[in-house]
């Protein structure tokens, strides 16, 4: 997005979490480490189930002496649910705060107008604003976590214009970063095939997390065979879990279809590299898989 561009996304949620546990709650949980967080840097983690799969990612932010997650809105209620089976006896309380705050999303460039530490998750204050630069990918640019009462006046200040949240989307898809439609990888995939540790949401330093001992054991035994790529479609139409073949063997399965698609693809036997820049078969059409730099 250009400089002086600026993203409204609606479709991001909210949870506060509150009480005196919050943070040993949240580090016992969560893949990334919380004691990252604070009022200068923002995480980007997720939870897993006991076996190590996907189930949600989200960001953690500092709200005062509170800890704040922005996630995929229609997620919010399922996260709760989640965080409120781990309580137990925790003192800790989850508060949906989705129609009081909303994202705004302005580019990198416009980020180190305000601050100019560009570390990614580089966290700072602006009006009373949270505004945060992308853990995973700095070319995803920043976001501004404002009440929705006091947005517009943000988007004035700072001399911004809106334009349409799919030039966001399609960035992230070109990246190679999928964020719509992330239910379709609920149970389906291994957190650390969907990248999350390329993109800064595991620490494999801390100490235990949910679905810690799959996760861990993956990466440090060299046992990540798939992971997560874009698909870009050549011919025909792409639906979910299309096959993909190569050389008429599978290589891959369509597990987001739209509306960017992406796919869970072989790493090894065969090697990524063998067919990454082929046209090949997927269901009733044809399609290349786009190697993210960042892999």
């Amino acid at each position: 997005m250009e400089k002086n561009e600026v993203i409204i996304l609606e479709d991001r949620g909210f949870i506060e979490i509150r009480g005196s546990e919050s943070k040993d709650f949240l580090q016992n949980i969560v893949t990334n480490d919380v004691n990252k967080v604070s009022n200068q840097s923002t995480i980007f983690s997720s939870i897993l189930t006991p076996q190590g799969k996907y189930l949600f990612e989200f960001f953690i932010l500092k709200l005062k002496d509170n800890y704040f997650i922005e996630c995929e809105k229609n997620s919010v209620n399922e996260i709760i649910k989640i965080l409120n089976f781990y309580k137990l006896r925790s003192k800790v309380d989850f508060v949906d705060q989705n129609s009081n705050y909303i994202v705004a999303l302005i580019s990198s460039e416009k980020f180190n107008e305000i601050n100019s530490n560009s570390l990614k998750g580089n966290t700072t204050n602006y009006e009373d604003n949270l505004v945060f630069l992308d853990p995973r990918n700095n070319m995803l640019g920043a976001k501004i976590i404002s009440k929705k009462e006091n947005i517009n006046a943000v988007i004035k200040k700072l001399n911004l214009i809106t334009v349409d949240k799919n030039k966001y989307y399609l960035k992230s898809f070109h990246l190679g970063i999928p964020q719509i439609n992330l239910d379709k990888l609920k149970g389906k995939i291994f957190g650390i095939e969907n990248n999350l540790d390329e993109l800064n949401g595991i620490d494999f330093k801390k100490g235990c997390y949910i679905g810690q001992e799959n996760t861990a054991r993956i990466k440090l035994r060299n046992k990540l065979r798939r992971r997560i790529f874009p698909i870009q479609k050549i011919e025909g139409e792409i639906f979910e879990n299309d096959i993909i073949k190569y050389n008429g063997n599978e290589i891959g399965k369509i597990i987001i279809d739209k509306p960017y698609s992406f796919a869970l693809v072989k790493v090894v036997d065969p090697e990524l590299n063998e067919f990454i820049d082929a046209e090949l078969i997927c269901g009733k059409s044809k399609v290349k898989i786009l190697k993210p730099n960042w892999i």
